[in-house]
């Protein structure tokens, strides 16, 4: 008799807006052709009530979870939890998740960055904010939090003073500096081993005769969702098709050393191509467990990824990353 091949048990604790998007039957299906099972957590029973299982994946903020998770970890420090809540925690602030970046040590031919960003505490504060920090117009207000929650997702452009005293964000939030990038933003997804980039539309770049005429703010949600009115259909394909991705290998070594700093496995980071430096690149955002279902060939690449988990074919956070 031929023996049984190996099944594993990845359970997942996971919002039902993202249970809805992740949790798709094409990734069930497949990952259940690789001998994996991914089951839902039953957050009404004990965690430890839920074992054995060989991993466990998870992206809920609420208090009362993270609580029992960081006791279910201190109990069972051989358990493979993805990640850990220490960890995923330094990206829920827009201000401790970008420090990372300027430790980074890659080689000298392209360089990476982030723009000059000022923390705002309270509006009164704003005008000495910028000037003392050196932060010119126009810049990108952000909340603070970044939880992954809808406010967290409310920003503006906002192109001069006038603009800051129309701000409809709750304090704190950041200010970022408004980089010009060619209205192209790329997205490099991670999932331990595996990454991959792709590119998606962005603000469009704001020219000084642009800025001088310019209303004192927009508002938005998406950043690939808003274009100038001056920008047709065609104009931003036409845009989207000439951009040229960055360097595989330059792609693959700030991914790289951003998992070993970070010590996470899922997640994903935004960059933008100085348009006055083609050689000079911005991560201007870095979010845990992103959409991954808007990635081409997601199933394959995150069964890939949980098969290295529960195989452990290599260290959860290595050297050893390989671009998808």
């Amino acid at each position: 008799m031929s023996e049984k091949p190996n099944r594993y048990r990845i359970m997942y604790a996971l919002a039902p807006k993202k249970v809805q998007s992740f949790i798709q039957p094409s990734l069930l299906n497949l990952a259940k052709e690789r001998g994996i099972d991914l089951v839902p957590i039953e957050f009404a029973k004990p965690l430890i009530d839920q074992f054995p299982f060989d991993c466990l994946i998870h992206k809920v903020s609420h208090p009362e979870w993270i609580n029992q998770l960081q006791q279910f970890i201190a109990q069972y420090p051989n358990v493979v939890v993805i990640d850990h809540p220490d960890a995923i925690q330094r990206l829920h602030s827009r201000i401790t998740m970008l420090q990372v970046v300027k430790q980074l040590n890659l080689t000298p031919e392209v360089t990476i960055d982030v723009p000059k960003q000022v923390f705002v505490e309270s509006p009164e504060s704003l005008p000495d904010s910028l000037a003392s920090k050196g932060v010119n117009f126009p810049v990108i207000a952000k909340p603070l939090v970044a939880d992954g929650s809808a406010g967290s997702h409310q920003m503006s452009l906002v192109f001069n003073e006038d603009g800051l005293g129309e701000l409809k964000l709750n304090s704190p939030f950041v200010l970022q500096e408004f980089v010009n990038h060619g209205g192209v933003i790329f997205k490099v997804y991670v999932a331990g081993q595996h990454i991959q980039r792709v590119k998606r539309r962005s603000l469009p770049d704001i020219s000084e005769e642009k800025l001088a005429v310019s209303e004192n703010l927009l508002s938005f949600s998406q950043i690939s969702n808003v274009t100038a009115q001056d920008q047709s259909d065609e104009s931003v394909a036409k845009l989207m098709e000439a951009a040229e991705l960055p360097p595989l290998s330059f792609v693959n070594e700030v991914a790289c050393q951003l998992k070993q700093a970070l010590k996470l496995n899922l997640f994903n980071f935004d960059m933008i191509r100085d348009s006055k430096n083609g050689g000079r690149y911005l991560v201007i955002d870095i979010n845990y467990f992103p959409g991954y279902a808007k990635m081409p060939c997601y199933e394959t690449i995150l069964t890939d990824f949980f098969l290295d988990v529960v195989q452990q074919k290599q260290s959860l956070v290595s050297d050893d990353c390989e671009p998808v």
